[in-house]
């Protein structure tokens, strides 16, 4: 497994191109599922997870082809390349467990496999490091369709005869709404009969982002981006090209790292108005952003101010950028309380940025940061995505040498990610477990 090795204490500045949003791009393909004829997706980052999706879209009868990476208008390292997508075959409707354990993303092809081929079988995806994230909002928007389900060896199988049937239903849960489940469901009924109203739905860019397509594809759909979205079912899709947006967790996290190092960045493709809720928070912590189209210049003062955040679903602070924030609050002036109101179980960043030196203290779902003058180097290991982000960040400002194991946890979220930093000032190796000598 690889390891980064970083030299911290540098000062970042330039331009970094953000990549498009993986955690768009992966319903987007397995929409693609829903149509015979070709789509091109264009800004589908090269990661892991991206991988991980081509294999089970292959294994469900698709041809994939994968164009060559298009240069870096920021001069930084070439980026995704355009992806073609079209179903060759239907003689495989199960998504194994050999790839949903490598990819919990893997339960949004269970929507479209019911609305074009009236059988899914998706092996459940078990828990994960975060904490567990179940599907029953999923399955019961399906069953108000039509779908019977039933669950055999750690499979879940779903299937029904005929057409699909638009109801009325609500989509929200204990916890909020559900993104990928709201997905699922708006995929089924986009080829359903009838009208489906879903209340209590996502809100979030991710969703919009699918809407965008099918409609492009012929579907219609609307009121994405509120809780209340309808879809008239239609007889077939058809393929189109379209753009995945811009990675908004991905242009948080170089914010942010702008701002633990007290540096001056320029990042291309992005959406600030799908950080509305981090821009905010961000301003009051003294980090300065300007915007102009679709580029943001990010400043700091050096000094930063302690804050209180609430995770929540979309337009909030999404949980997503915790671990990242924290990264950044561990060098605030003064206190700094988070909560995580989306997954309570997602801390296990808190013990590593305490071996760096930072102080923080974990009461249930509740984290107090108290602000340190500086953190040291240490070794460290990535838990999940978002944690090995944070343990990224705060290694660039840490004093001497910070290594971090297991960073294939943030190749399955973030394009060539040290090679982006790199070519803004920073000084990161990727290392093979033998070349890696301990500090």
């Amino acid at each position: 497994m690889d390891s980064f090795l970083i030299h911290g204490g540098t000062r970042l500045k330039g331009k970094i191109e953000i990549s498009g949003s993986k955690n768009s791009s992966l319903p987007l393909m397995a929409a693609c599922l829903m149509t015979d004829e070709k789509t091109t997706l264009r800004g589908v980052p090269r990661l892991s997870d991206i991988d991980c999706m081509i294999r089970l879209l292959t294994e469900l009868g698709c041809q994939i082809q994968r164009h060559d990476s298009s240069n870096s208008s920021t001069g930084g390292p070439p980026l995704d390349g355009p992806l073609d997508i079209q179903v060759t075959k239907e003689v495989n409707n199960e998504a194994p467990y050999k790839i949903v354990k490598e990819m919990r993303a893997s339960i949004c092809v269970l929507g479209p496999l019911l609305a074009k081929r009236r059988q899914a079988i998706v092996s459940m995806p078990g828990g994960c490091a975060i904490g567990d994230r179940p599907i029953d909002l999923h399955i019961r928007g399906l069953r108000k369709l039509g779908v019977e389900f039933r669950w055999e060896k750690g499979k879940i199988i779903g299937e029904y005869a005929g057409r699909l049937k638009g109801c009325r239903m609500y989509l929200g849960g204990a916890m909020g709404p559900t993104v990928l489940g709201t997905i699922n469901v708006m995929c089924a009924a986009a080829l359903a009969e009838g009208e489906t109203v879903l209340v209590g739905a996502a809100c979030e860019p991710e969703v919009i982002d699918c809407a965008n397509l099918l409609n492009k594809m012929g579907a219609r759909i609307s009121g994405q981006g509120t809780p209340e979205i309808r879809i008239e079912g239609v007889d077939h899709l058809a393929g189109v090209e379209h753009r995945v947006i811009p990675d908004r967790i991905e242009c948080g996290t170089f914010i942010l790292a702008a701002a633990m190092t007290n540096g001056e960045l320029e990042l291309r493709n992005c959406n600030l108005d799908h950080l509305i809720a981090v821009h905010d928070m961000l301003e009051d912590i003294g980090i300065r952003i300007e915007r102009e189209n679709d580029t943001i210049f990010v400043s700091s003062n050096r000094r930063l101010n302690p804050i209180e955040v609430t995770t929540q679903p979309y337009p909030g602070f999404p949980t997503d950028l915790q671990a990242q924030l924290m990264g950044l609050v561990c060098l605030a002036d003064g206190m700094s309380v988070i909560t995580e109101r989306i997954f309570p179980d997602r801390f296990l960043h808190v013990g590593e940025l305490n071996r760096l030196g930072a102080r923080i203290r974990k009461d249930s779902s509740t984290a107090v940061i108290q602000g340190v003058k500086e953190l040291s180097g240490a070794r460290v290991m990535a838990s999940d995505l978002r944690a090995s982000a944070a343990l990224v960040l705060a290694g660039l400002v840490a004093k001497g040498k910070t290594i971090i194991d297991r960073v294939y946890h943030i190749d399955r979220g973030y394009e060539k990610i040290e090679q982006k930093l790199n070519a803004v000032g920073a000084h990161i190796e990727r290392l093979e477990e033998k070349d890696i000598k301990d500090l």
